[in-house]
């Protein structure tokens, strides 16, 4: 279909083909009428179960007077979104981090539009870092990297012109497998750890190991001695304890300014005037629109902030993403098809992702999938950290405080919320470690290893033997299938065996899988007990926290001023 042939007339406006259906929330697209053929329909909804059908959404006119009333400035303003271009059928948007997940997802008319998107989108090998694919029914994580390259107009004038491109700003985004929660958890720059040993594919095709450091800066694991996102992602999860990173998502200064300026500017408050020569942001007190060049100043600010520490600026763009993402969930931006388009290109030229999730179409599937999380339950947090002792009065870097930073990331593997949504659902979980309990002697369980450190079946079963008095349990081996969590799985019959085993070992009682148990050698009943890669050794719980520990957090439906 070709959007800008002259049957269309002079003031056709290709952005007008696009009507949003009320009934779907999805754009559609209404072709132009050629000469002399009439307008097609407006959509309907499907019939009731009456065979009736629903009010027709609101209708456009498809002839060349429908633009009648728009200014030139707007018609040329749609004809730059569209390009002159057949566009994709639906639209949909979500945004987080620092910047914007832009998908247009493609049927008639759109695969030469989508081809193009995919285009713009640049990918890395990170030599098996990451996922090689992306599923919309489990919970996954997806690390956001901001980082200092400077390589956008007017970039040089921020800090290190030189900069390789570390990983300035980091975000684990942890989506729930029931879409009803998420958590945005901030990584500080300054944050000292180590960073592992790190394979990464080179031109050539080959892999180069980058050996790891202890006791750096965590922005040197991107960038530094030629580390690619691959390595931050390796970080991270070593930091973590073993957790995974499903996907990362990276941009670069540039990003920040181009995306709040197609989308209208972002809404930020300020507690007190701001005048801060190092980032440029210059903004009166109380309420104010930022983009480009100030929404940039904004992020990177620090010393406008009480203790000018990398926490503080943290804790700002938390604020800034939180604006940002109710500026892309609101009727605004979600019915303006132009600021859509110009959305779509804008935000894949400034993604650099994995190869799992590097098309169009798979980054449709996570927008649906993070669209479906209500704004009032993304909570943003910062990692518990402590000023580091070993900077002496000049405290210029951070370390973690062990056992917080161990809850948050518990409660994270474990798909926990930091809000109330799963209050309910925890309490009824939880019921099943209530009742009747056998003794240790009555166990009848079998183990294997499904993904735990090598040998720790057999150590299990010395210590339940010997310590625990569980007597009647056999070590069965490896299952020859990998697992992320313990699991100990039951009949009816035998959830007396299963709590008290449960007790024993430390079990959350999301590992009780009921409606299952095999035979042992002995034709006997027997439960069984999977060891996953959560496992840490005989006698260590593996129970999360009852209640997040004391962290500072916001959620994304709350305003307040920067201070």
């Amino acid at each position: 279909m070709d959007t800008s042939g002259p049957a269309h007339g002079d003031d056709f406006d290709p952005a007008d083909q696009w009507v949003r259906n009320p009934h779907t929330g999805e754009y559609e697209l209404r072709p132009a009428p050629s000469a002399g053929k009439p307008a097609v329909p407006e959509p309907r909804s499907a019939p009731d179960a009456a065979g009736e059908r629903g009010v027709p959404g609101p209708r456009r006119a498809a002839d060349g007077g429908r633009s009648r009333g728009r200014s030139g400035a707007q018609r040329k303003s749609g004809k730059q979104a569209a390009g002159g271009k057949s566009t994709a059928k639906r639209i949909l948007l979500w945004t987080g981090g620092t910047l914007a997940f832009v998908v247009v997802a493609g049927a008639v008319g759109g695969y030469l539009y989508l081809k193009h998107l995919d285009g713009n989108i640049t990918t890395t090998d990170t030599a098996g870092a990451t996922s090689d694919s992306f599923s919309k029914d489990k919970a996954f994580n997806i690390l956001v990297i901001g980082t200092d390259k400077r390589q956008g107009k007017g970039d040089s004038g921020y800090g290190d012109t030189n900069s390789v491109g570390h990983a300035d700003t980091d975000i684990l985004l942890h989506v729930s497998q029931d879409r009803t929660n998420a958590t945005a958890l901030s990584i500080p720059r300054d944050l000292v750890t180590d960073i592992p040993d790190c394979p990464t594919k080179q031109p050539d095709g080959s892999t180069k190991v980058i050996p790891g450091t202890k006791n750096v800066r965590f922005n040197e694991s991107l960038g530094q001695q030629g580390r690619d996102p691959g390595c931050t992602v390796r970080t991270v999860e070593r930091l973590a304890g073993g957790m995974k990173v499903d996907h990362f998502m990276m941009a670069d200064f540039n990003a920040v300014k181009t995306l709040t300026t197609a989308v209208g500017g972002v809404d930020i408050c300020l507690a007190h005037a701001v005048k801060d020569k190092e980032s440029h942001l210059d903004l009166p007190a109380g309420p104010s629109k930022v983009q480009g060049e100030q929404a940039l100043a904004f992020v990177r600010t620090r010393h406008s902030w009480a203790n000018e520490s990398d926490l503080d600026r943290i804790k700002a763009q938390q604020q800034f993403l939180g604006s940002l993402f109710r500026k892309m969930k609101s009727d605004a931006t979600l019915t303006s098809p132009t600021r859509l388009l110009d959305l779509a290109e804008t935000a894949t030229k400034s993604l650099t992702v994995d190869k799992g999730i590097g098309h169009i179409t798979t980054l449709k599937d996570v927008a649906l999938e993070l669209k479906k999380v209500p704004a009032k339950n993304i909570t943003f947090l910062t990692l518990p950290v402590r000023d580091n002792p070993a900077d002496g009065r000049y405290h210029k870097t951070v370390i973690a405080q062990p056992g917080p930073t161990r809850q948050v990331f518990s409660m994270i593997g474990d798909d926990v919320s930091f809000t109330e949504v799963k209050k309910k659902a925890k309490a009824q979980e939880a019921a099943q470690l209530k009742g009747p309990r056998s003794a240790p002697g009555e166990v009848r369980v079998d183990l294997y290893n499904a993904g735990a450190p090598a040998g720790s079946a057999q150590a299990t079963l010395a210590w339940l033997q010997t310590e625990k008095g569980v007597t009647k349990s056999t070590q069965l081996g490896n299952t020859g299938a990998h697992q992320p969590k313990t699991t100990l799985e039951y009949a009816p019959a035998q959830a007396g065996q299963a709590r008290e085993l449960a007790d024993l070992m430390g079990l959350p009682a999301s590992a009780l899988k009921p409606g299952k148990s095999e035979t042992n050698d002995q034709g006997l009943p027997a439960i069984v007990l999977r060891l996953g890669a959560d496992f840490q050794g005989a006698g260590i719980p593996l129970t999360g926290p009852a209640k997040a520990p004391d962290v500072q957090k916001q959620t994304a439906d709350q305003v307040k001023c920067a201070s």
